[in-house]
């Protein structure tokens, strides 16, 4: 098959870029392929004609999207209209990555299903659930894969933010109220491409197992690198004043992708492998 990722600069496409085999894989970052400009992206896909086209693509700065919800609407609803549309007119398969955080309104404490309304709580979500209406209204048999607390090496995420504080010898603040899943960037990356090999459609849930908490995560990731866990200091979700509100629960159940004989390991067998990852990237020149 040939695989196009939009997106594939950020931290889940060089992923993508990593762990897919056996296709020919093509990748276009922001720089290459501004999905708001719909003549750009009919152009890309007649041009490049891939069986399937992975969007990746997003403004995921949660605050930034607060700040400038026009901006946040722009890609991440239009732009993935935009793509859906080129898709359907070459006869494309889709794969649309959403987020978890289209729950959060209301409240739950089990994970997620596929089935449940969302709630979007802020801007970003509410963009990400705007493009998923959009999608499954222009191109049916889309396939929406939504993933949760990406982690992942090298790249911008939690740990890796949470590791240089621990090595500076500051604390590490981390929320005890915000529950949810880590996802391994090279994990959901796998999992990704079981699905499009399975021909997916509908909405699945591409996740790590074991529900748990930035506090608790940091506790397990902290002494697997050699430091000490007590750097990690307990704060609560209200004490940080930020311009987009978070979910508390945002657990992603991962029965539908079990649906596909697809499971990803918990979120603490991917620890180590991430931490030779992060280690592998700062040896790079």
């Amino acid at each position: 098959m040939k695989i196009a990722v939009l997106g594939g600069t950020g931290l889940l496409g060089r992923a993508i870029a990593r762990e897919w085999c056996g296709d020919e894989l093509t990748l276009a970052g922001s720089r290459d392929i501004d999905v708001r400009d719909i003549g750009l992206v009919e152009r890309y896909i007649a041009q490049n004609r891939p069986d399937w086209v992975i969007l990746a693509a997003a403004l995921a700065d949660v605050d930034a999207c607060e700040q400038n919800p026009e901006l946040a609407d722009a890609i991440n609803h239009r732009g993935a209209s935009n793509v859906a549309k080129a898709c359907n007119e070459h006869g494309v398969r889709l794969m649309f990555i959403s987020t978890d955080y289209v729950f959060g309104a209301d409240s739950k404490t089990t994970p997620w299903e596929v089935e449940d309304p969302v709630s979007p709580a802020n801007v970003y979500a509410q963009s990400k659930a705007a493009a998923e209406d959009s999608v499954r209204r222009i191109l049916s048999e889309a396939c929406i894969a939504r993933v949760s607390w990406l982690f992942g090496a090298p790249g911008r995420c939690f740990p890796v933010t949470a590791l240089k504080l621990a090595e500076s010898g500051a604390s590490v603040p981390a929320f005890t109220d915000q529950h949810g899943i880590p996802n391994f960037t090279r994990e959901v990356a796998r999992a990704l491409m079981l699905l499009a090999r399975a021909g997916a459609s509908g909405t699945v849930h591409v996740t790590n197992s074991g529900v748990t908490t930035w506090y608790d995560f940091s506790r397990e990731l902290l002494p697997l690198a050699g430091h000490d866990a007590a750097l990690v200091r307990a704060i609560k979700m209200a004490q940080v004043k930020r311009p987009a509100q978070r979910p508390h629960y945002s657990a992603l159940s991962d029965r539908s992708l079990r649906a596909y004989g697809i499971q990803v390991p918990h979120w603490r067998e991917s620890l180590r492998l991430f931490l030779t990852d992060r280690v592998a990237a700062a040896e790079k020149p």
